[in-house]
């Protein structure tokens, strides 16, 4: 099943409650929330009070994605405020098995994201701790960039490293996702697709929605 979370990133920021409720209403499966701390990544976004204001305005799962430096110092933040899954990048820290651990340990799904310049071996020994890997393509920081399709050819090697597992390991993909790429991310094996500029381009949430479901 294809699996779209729309990226708040790309939303009004003037109004983020009627827009998080205007996606879950038009059909999206997950609410797709982007932080950066301006050190990680060049863009500063939101943190965890803002994640804990758009709690109430939708049940579908949050997903949030740390694009920060010391994400362990917030996980318990993000946890608190409503995180279901929580995403921390391989770049981000020396100590990754220790930062699975600390999300774990609130009983929420645990991702790793990798940037396109990451080789996908770096994964292969927390692959059996983790819930999800996020897969970049294109360089973290702002959206409505294209997608860089060679970061594609990781995800065989993700899957060869997750044959094994008890559950299943879920493959997302973020980065230049659109009505005419969704189709070969989805080809590759993934199967969540982040999208901001797709999704929130025009009024009509649930007809882009559809169309990145819909394409073949």
């Amino acid at each position: 099943m294809r699996m779209i979370a729309p990226s708040i990133l790309s939303a009004d920021f003037s109004r983020l409650g009627e827009e998080v409720k205007a996606v879950d209403k038009a059909g999206a499966d997950l609410i797709h929330i982007d932080v950066m701390d301006g050190h990680f990544v060049p863009n500063l976004t939101i943190g965890p009070g803002v994640v804990k204001a758009l709690r109430p305005h939708s049940k579908l799962l949050f997903d949030v994605h740390l694009m920060i430096s010391e994400p362990e110092r917030y996980i318990d933040d993000f946890v608190e405020a409503g995180a279901d899954i929580l995403t921390v990048h391989q770049e981000s820290g020396a100590h990754l098995h220790r930062l699975i651990q600390m999300i774990k340990a609130h009983n929420i799904k645990a991702g790793v994201s990798i940037n396109p310049a990451t080789p996908a071996v770096m994964l292969e020994d927390i692959i059996s701790e983790i819930d999800l890997v996020l897969i970049m393509t294109v360089n973290p920081g702002f959206g409505g960039q294209a997608m860089i399709p060679e970061a594609l050819n990781k995800i065989a090697k993700i899957k060869e490293f997750a044959k094994g597992r008890k559950k299943p390991l879920l493959i997302e993909v973020d980065g230049g996702i659109k009505v005419e790429t969704i189709a070969a991310a989805e080809a590759a094996g993934a199967d969540i697709f982040v999208a901001g500029s797709a999704v929130f381009k025009s009024a009509d949430y649930q007809g882009n929605i559809q169309a990145l479901k819909k394409v073949r």
